[in-house]
């Protein structure tokens, strides 16, 4: 114990030099929280966001060939929609650390208690969203966008919030998964998903055989059932893996949960917030800046979505470790995701500038030649800019997941928060999109510091080591 306190002691921690013999990343690759057990972790989270990106890839495409407003509508529609659940989809899933620390402890019904709590909170959340699906009227009216695209994206939205619990519920049952280390459950239930999704895109958006021509509706419709799918799988499997243990209300621990699991998912809610608003700014410089944002977004989910899986990585083995008293395998666990999110990174941002027009084409393959033009230009230049941001982006997602693994949820909060606003924000409002002003690619240029200041600011808050102290977890536990 004498030798894990002394570890625990908030002495500022060091960047190690990556491993650039083959004896030292050999070692570095067996060793416990090394490369090997990140990608242990992080595979079938990798593929199972890599599967949600073919789907989004494959709904952006069915909708462009629908008609190109409606894929304009749906980013701004969807996105806003998922801000309204993300406060909950955040706070339900940060149960993944709970369950990461309860299993590096070795109290796995704990783990089990705290994802009952959570379910039932998605339940209450679900409900409490449902009188908001059809305020959204004054929103887009607001955004100043076309009267076309504004009622497209009000049924989008709509659809999204009435189904709004399985999104909210999926998150608390993939946290348990996520927190045990058994990630491939969510591989194929998410594999599920996908599939129905894109089937019922095809027949819903287009009007396939004897089904409704939906178009953006459709679209909507489509992925909800389909998450519906997800959702039921995952739970079954954790209803018989738990045989319905632990299932009581736990004030004590829901009040925790709460506690560590609100600042994560309000971090949550204003990033996706932020990200929203910036696309309707967006949208207000034109039709051409609004798609060639929303399809730079897109491609960049090819990079994102499975650095996305590399970070929950980094949370499990963090908690984990942290729940052992081992926070020296936590370290190795978040060097190792950062290194390997750099490799892969830097693979996706050469794809970016080498081979735009192959990224972009599918995309235009069936739109109105002369109206996908300037989007399809516009992009090329944009792509530039995600080829930067997405190498800084790998210490912003690795070291603020590794923070909130510890429990530093309140910080992450604040800091992205603020900045988003004061670096990204009040300068495309009040600048980039005005008359004279830098316009779209301006927008970008303060996007991309943004990211770049994040990964920096975390990086300080990692080194100095407080984190190793922290514990989500009752302390007679540990």
């Amino acid at each position: 114990m004498e030798q894990h306190e002394e570890e625990r002691a908030p002495a500022p921690l060091r960047i190690p030099a990556p491993p650039l013999t083959r004896r030292a990343w050999h070692d570095w690759w067996r060793a416990e929280s090394g490369y090997r057990e990140v990608l242990r972790l992080a595979w079938p989270l990798f593929l199972s966001y890599g599967s949600s990106t073919i789907l989004q890839f494959t709904d952006r495409i069915f909708l462009t060939w629908f008609s190109p407003e409606a894929m304009a509508a749906t980013a701004p529609a969807g996105m806003l929609a998922f801000t309204i659940q993300a406060l909950f989809i955040g706070l339900v899933g940060y149960t993944a650390t709970f369950v990461a620390q309860y299993t590096g402890a070795g109290k796995p019904r704990q783990a089990v208690a705290a994802v009952w709590q959570a379910l039932y909170l998605a339940l209450a959340a679900a409900l409490l969203l449902l009188p908001l699906a059809p305020e959204s009227g004054p929103i887009f009216r607001l955004a100043d966008h076309p009267p076309a695209i504004q009622a497209m994206e009000r049924s989008y939205f709509t659809i999204f919030v009435y189904g709004a619990f399985p999104f909210i519920a999926g998150s608390a049952v993939s946290a348990y998964f996520i927190g045990r280390g058994k990630t491939q459950v969510l591989l194929w239930t998410n594999l599920a998903g996908v599939i129905v999704n894109i089937v019922l895109d095809y027949l819903l958006i287009f009007g396939v055989w004897d089904f409704p021509r939906m178009g953006v509706s459709g679209a909507a419709l489509a992925s909800v059932l389909a998450q519906c799918v997800t959702f039921l799988a995952g739970l079954i499997i954790f209803l018989r893996e738990t045989r319905f243990s632990a299932w009581r209300l736990d004030f004590n621990l829901g009040r925790r949960l709460l506690r560590f699991g609100s600042p994560s998912g309000l971090q949550f809610m204003l990033d996706i917030m932020g990200w929203t608003f910036f696309l309707l700014l967006v949208g207000r410089l034109g039709m051409a800046e609004l798609g060639a944002t929303n399809l730079a977004f897109q491609i960049n989910s090819f990079a994102f979505f499975p650095m996305l899986g590399i970070a929950m990585a980094t949370t499990t083995l963090v908690g984990q470790g942290l729940g052992r008293n081992r926070p020296d395998l936590a370290d190795r666990a978040v060097w190792s995701s950062i290194h390997l999110g750099l490799l892969f990174t830097a693979a996706m941002a050469v794809l970016f500038v080498a081979i735009p027009g192959v990224l972009i084409a599918p995309f235009g393959a069936r739109a109105n030649p002369a109206e996908f033009a300037p989007v399809g230009e516009m992009s090329v230049v944009i792509l530039r800019f995600v080829a930067a941001y997405c190498l800084f982006d790998v210490g912003n997602l690795v070291l603020s997941s590794a923070l909130k693994g510890a429990g530093d949820t309140l910080f992450v909060m604040l800091l992205s928060t603020s900045l988003s606003v004061v670096v990204m924000l009040l300068p495309t409002l009040l600048w980039c999109i005005q008359p004279g002003g830098p316009g779209i690619y301006g927008a970008w240029t303060f996007l991309t510091l943004l990211v770049c200041i994040l990964s920096a600011a975390f990086l300080l808050r990692y080194l100095r080591g407080h984190w190793r102290e922290m514990r989500v977890i009752e302390h007679e536990v540990i």
